[in-house]
């Protein structure tokens, strides 16, 4: 049986080869790529990502990767953006500023909360493990959550989180402070992970593979 293909978005911004290896471990094969052409004809994409949203934003625009993103997009292929790669699926961002995004799940990324829900404060940016549960009416079959059990700790390290429009398009979270935090979002075959699932160990390689079999 041949290896699933997997094509990863390089635009400068990214923890790329620890997502290289994660994804080579759950058998794919895996392009690196700041090709356009490369983008719109993967079998599958992935969008990784550290730090600032206007930076990967800016990123994507000075390579020319922006068009053949949202081309690739259209085709209904699978799309995975990890940590700022999932932020930047969203309308606008209001890290640093008004900051455009993809508009892949309509919503805005905002800041994780500063202060716990009595009022006390904690620690920003959230990092660690949390527990990722579904959001309310949310169905994981079919996605890269299909193998996960309610309740599965993840690997997260933000301070801001993608708040999609409709609740629709949430489709876990994890609790921070008391606050509900979002930690997947999906819309079709387009699926965002606040948390890194190549630095959440076993599980989070299941959740990768899950990904490859879409």
């Amino acid at each position: 049986m041949s290896k699933p293909e997997i094509t990863v978005i390089d635009y400068g911004i990214g923890n790329l080869f620890s997502v290289q290896g994660a994804l080579e471990h759950c058998g794919a094969n895996v392009r690196m790529s700041s090709s356009a052409a490369d983008i719109v004809d993967a079998e599958r994409l992935l969008l990784p990502g550290v730090g600032a949203f206007a930076d990967g934003m800016q990123g994507l625009r000075n390579r020319g990767l922006i068009e053949p993103l949202l081309r690739f997009a259209a085709t209904g292929r699978p799309l995975l953006g990890i940590c700022l790669g999932m932020q930047m699926l969203a309308t606008a961002s209001e890290e640093f500023g008004e900051h455009e995004g993809l508009g892949l799940i309509p919503g805005r990324v905002k800041q994780v909360p500063a202060r716990t829900v009595t009022g006390e404060s904690h620690k920003i940016p959230h990092i660690g493990w949390s527990e990722i549960s579904p959001a309310p009416g949310a169905d994981w079959s079919g996605t890269m959550l299909q193998d996960t059990a309610a309740g599965t700790p993840v690997y997260l390290v933000h301070s801001f989180h993608l708040v999609p429009d409709s609740p629709a398009h949430l489709l876990a979270d994890c609790g921070y402070g008391g606050h509900r935090v979002t930690a997947a979002v999906c819309s079709g075959a387009i699926l965002g992970a606040q948390f890194h699932p190549e630095k959440s160990g076993k599980e989070g390689l299941k959740m990768l593979s899950a990904f490859l079999r879409l």
